[in-house]
């Protein structure tokens, strides 16, 4: 199993959780359903890990990762991409087989998940 995330990346998520209530927190990479493809990305601080997590160490932070998850990004590439005034985190998936025109909904060969209209 394995998360990669750019060095760009990598500093907006750790400013995030320097600025969070608590510096213990983590970054939760996850996969829910819905989205216009089927499937959905989650990225949420949390406070608390679980026995169903996977941790990911990282220089200046750690990912959990349920287990659940982990079928649907392993492989997973986190980026973050600034425009104009404009910026936000992408996700690029070797496991997805179509992506939504914004990037947060993806579908896999094997599995659509329940697609729902995007808010």
């Amino acid at each position: 199993m394995n998360i990669d995330v750019s060095e760009i990346a990598a500093e907006k998520i750790a400013e995030i959780l320097l600025t969070a209530e608590t510096r213990h927190s983590f970054l939760r990479v996850g996969v829910e359903e819905g989205g216009c493809r089927g499937l959905s990305y989650t990225l949420v601080l949390d406070e608390q890990q679980t026995e169903e997590d996977v941790v990911f160490n990282k220089d200046k932070f750690r990912l959990l990762v349920h287990t659940k998850s982990i079928p649907y990004i392993d492989g997973l590439e986190i980026d973050y991409e600034q425009s104009g005034m404009i910026g936000g985190f992408t996700m690029n998936n070797p496991n997805a087989k179509a992506s939504c025109g914004c990037g947060a909904s993806f579908r896999m060969a094997n599995y659509r998940g329940e697609v729902k209209k995007c808010d």
